[in-house]
């Protein structure tokens, strides 16, 4: 039977700890539209408004996205509580709203579709994803819990940083190119976070042009020649890179 995301069992609402991520709750409460944790750079833009600007195909593609979350229908129920764990910490999605990518991923690997290459020293995507799940619960069992979503969320980021740095071994992570692996998690992962038009509301992104076009591209002698008069215009002044440099979060 398909496993419903709609119904997962979901983790309980957690703050990452100071020291672990650019705090978003220093941003605006978002006013129109929704973010994720409903704070952005741009709380009164709303993409979503534009859609009677897109062509037909493109609205309902876009609006699917927001109103028709697919079926889990790939991953086991077990693998999915694991990685849904794992990608609210790396996307840094610790309270609701979230986007649900784990679904889109699922979605993606059950239609076989992939991104036209795989690394040579790698098994095919969907496998490298079943093996991620196994090892994060290996890792998780090494420090003393059954599961990844159990841990700590110190414990937690302590694991994702040991993925990402490629420092993981043991287990499942001695079968795969453990650098490599988090690239093709990675990759998925952000390509469904930013496909949502939750994300684009939270970084002022206008969606589709289509067929609308760009009227001020390339024509520095109007005024905010760089932003269309329907694209969001930002409301918090602190550079993220600067402020994630003095943080030490890099």
């Amino acid at each position: 039977m398909p496993y419903d995301f709609a119904e997962a069992h979901h983790l309980p609402n957690r703050r990452l700890p100071e020291q672990a991520h650019a705090d978003p709750y220093d941003l605006p409460r978002q006013r129109r539209g929704v973010t994720p944790q409903m704070h952005g750079r741009y709380p009164d833009y709303d993409v979503l408004e534009q859609a009677d600007h897109w062509d037909e195909v493109t609205r309902r593609v876009v609006l699917e996205r927001v109103g028709s979350v697919p079926e889990i229908r790939f991953f086991a129920m077990e693998e999915v509580e694991t990685l849904t764990a794992f990608a609210d910490i790396v996307l840094a999605q610790d309270s609701e709203p979230r986007i649900p990518v784990l679904a889109y991923v699922d979605q993606k690997l059950f239609n076989g579709e992939r991104d036209g290459y795989r690394y040579f020293d790698m098994p095919d995507d969907d496998e490298t994803w079943r093996r991620v799940a196994r090892g994060l619960d290996e890792e998780a069992r090494r420090r003393g819990h059954d599961r990844f979503a159990l841990l700590p969320v110190d414990r937690q980021l302590e694991v994702c940083h040991g993925f990402a740095t490629g420092k993981l071994h043991k287990g499942a992570w001695d079968t795969l190119n453990v650098s490599r692996a988090w690239s093709v998690v990675m990759r998925y992962l952000l390509q469904s976070f930013y496909s949502h038009p939750w994300a684009w509301n939270e970084i002022g992104f206008g969606g589709p042009a289509y067929p609308r076009g760009y009227s001020r591209f390339g024509s520095p002698h109007l005024q905010s020649a760089e932003r269309e008069t329907w694209e969001g215009k930002e409301a918090f002044e602190i550079d993220p890179v600067e402020d994630t440099q003095q943080r030490g979060l890099e």
